[in-house]
């Protein structure tokens, strides 16, 4: 049930009656139509924009466009008042029984409200996360693992068919250099003192793992050069790294269904086959590029190179696929990836990177667009950075890794929970501030906190309700009888609830859970107001001396917890029963 859709309906229907009464112009196009919440909540429950879009191709004014339409509106036995407003804005208020079965729908569906077939059940694929193997996933990865996560759920709840995909970066020199760092803690295992040159990883966490490789092969390369161990070492180490990666994740309650490796892409082909598929489409070909804008590198060279034609779909260069030596650029095995997921016939690609891969997003949808033949899209989102503090001072070092602070340090710090919903509380490409002794405090500026106390006050509602005699399950609730919740402040709540289906379609168009987030809050908000409320109004509060009443009131507080625990889910944060 989305009301706002519901409406919008309404008036489009109402705009081709007034167009076959010939009020208006036929063959209008209603597509810039919106029903939408109003800006200042006093002006009604609705508005549309309706008779100002279609003033200048109707060639009328809007507010004769506006009267005609609010005189078909209010016929509606849903809409009290129609009220045109300016020029031509149309106000619109519903009657008090349409809130009330928002109400029992939502009672009815339970945390499905909301859900929607908008998807279709479009084939989505979402990676994020993708860090290097060489490493434990630090806070920065954690934002990317949060809204990655929460998107993939998001476009699940709005009716896609989601794949959530880790790509391992497992085929680059990086790979290496974790190798010779495990071999020196390897050594070390060995009672040899090593010293770890600048460009290693000297982080503790490779201590195990070292430990490991001399459990598995004793002293078989104690002594030995390169040629002997590198390529044993690199593959054992990168299996150590994603183990300890996958830990991680699961302590984040982040579950892939499928990890990519880049090797693979190696000496098999496929490769080959996605620069054969771009050849044949005549967008290979051998070139010298432009010298770099600003002053010139020292050991720049114009040389000739293979490139691809990546202007022809947006970017700013074409793009070297393969170097002087014969060897792939770092873009050649994401050309080839990308092209792989092509090919599993998804029809979306959304790729999670960090800020600092801003630069290889037009290059990228460049290629997509390529390969499909512009028929897959690909969406690109940056998550920007985080700035953890603790006591004012920012935290930038880790006992385990060394260098910077782990997803699991700040997981132990706050909990699963507060972390997934802090690293959702701005937008994925503004920068976040972490404060890690704000998110543990219990006040209404912590986020976290507030939503959680909404759910929390009313499963102690519910629990007060028992003891009451009165029977609170959500089918018994759904029956009570609703005519009680007539009071403006029971609406304005229940009004607030009907906004989370339009909220989870917008939301996922824009793939932005982040305002699940924000509306969660607002709701939260809007429930605690209410409450206040009923400390100097006592027919608002929850539970009556009147049963019936009181049913009424309670299935009120049950829809907002219903759908805070629905908007939660989705955050893969779980909703409290009551705070500690």
């Amino acid at each position: 049930m989305n009301l706002f859709s519901d409406i919008r309906t309404l008036t489009v229907d109402a705009l081709a009656e007034l167009a076959r009464e010939g009020v208006i112009p036929e063959g209008l196009s209603t597509d810039a139509v919106a029903v939408e919440p109003p800006r200042d909540a006093a002006h009604g429950d609705m508005a549309t924009n309706a008779a100002m879009v279609l003033a200048k191709p109707a060639r009328m004014k809007p507010r004769d466009i506006a009267e005609a339409l609010a005189a078909k509106l209010v016929a509606d036995p849903r809409v009290a008042v129609a009220d045109v407003a300016g020029p031509g804005f149309l106000n619109i208020r519903l009657e008090g029984a349409v809130w009330t079965g928002v109400v029992r729908t939502v009672l009815e569906a339970g945390t499905d409200f909301g859900r929607s077939n908008m998807g279709g059940g479009d084939k989505v694929n979402v990676e994020y996360v993708s860090a290097n193997p060489t490493g434990p996933l630090h806070v920065g990865h954690t934002r990317g693992a949060v809204f990655g996560d929460a998107l993939a759920s998001l476009l699940d709840f709005a009716g896609y068919g989601v794949t959530r995909e880790y790509y391992i970066n497992d085929g680059g020199a990086q790979v290496d250099v974790l190798a010779r760092s495990v071999y020196l803690r390897y050594l070390e295992a060995h009672g040899k003192d090593v010293e770890f040159p600048d460009g290693t990883y000297p982080g503790d966490y490779l201590k195990p793992v070292g430990e490991a490789l001399k459990a598995k092969v004793g002293d078989a390369y104690l002594g030995k050069g390169e040629d002997v161990w590198l390529e044993d070492v690199r593959n054992f180490s990168t299996d150590a790294m994603m183990l300890l990666i996958r830990d991680d994740l699961r302590m984040l309650g982040v579950e892939m269904d499928v990890f990519s490796s880049e090797k693979a892409l190696y000496g098999t082909g496929k490769i080959e086959s996605a620069i054969e598929s771009l050849n044949a489409k005549g967008l290979i070909y051998r070139g010298t590029l432009e010298p770099p804008k600003g002053k010139l590198p020292e050991d720049w060279e114009p040389r000739e190179q293979m490139l691809f034609k990546s202007t022809e779909y947006g970017d700013d260069v074409d793009r070297p696929i393969q170097k002087s030596d014969g060897g792939w650029t770092y873009f050649a095995p994401d050309i080839a990836y990308h092209f792989d997921k092509v090919n599993r016939g998804f029809d979306m690609l959304i790729d999670v990177f960090g800020a600092d891969h801003g630069g290889y997003v037009k290059r990228m949808k460049a290629a997509v667009a390529a390969l499909s033949d512009k028929k897959v899209p690909l969406d690109i989102k940056l998550t920007q950075l985080v700035k953890l503090t603790r006591g004012g001072e920012q935290l930038k070092m880790s006992k385990r890794a060394g260098t910077f602070v782990t997803l699991a340090d700040v997981v132990e710090m706050v909990g699963r929970d507060v972390t997934r919903f802090v690293m959702l509380t701005r937008k994925n490409d503004a920068p976040l501030d972490f404060d890690i002794d704000k998110v543990l405090e219990q006040s209404k500026d912590n986020p976290v906190f507030y939503v959680q106390y909404a759910h929390a006050r009313v499963a102690s509602v519910v629990r007060k309700a028992v003891d009451h005699g009165i029977i609170v399950s959500d089918a018994a609730l759904a029956s009570a009888d609703l005519s009680h919740l007539s009071h403006a402040s029971e609406q304005a709540l229940a009004a607030k609830v009907a906004e989370w289906p339009r909220l989870v379609e917008i939301a996922a168009r824009t793939h932005e859970p982040h305002r699940v987030a924000f509306y969660l809050y607002d709701l939260a908000s809007a429930l605690h107001a209410h409450w206040n409320r009923g400390n100097d109004d006592s027919t608002l509060r929850f539970i009556q001396d009147d049963v019936v009443a009181s049913a009424a009131k309670i299935a009120l507080a049950r829809s907002v917890a219903i759908v805070i625990a629905s908007g939660l889910g989705i955050l893969g944060v779980e909703p409290a029963q009551e705070m500690r």
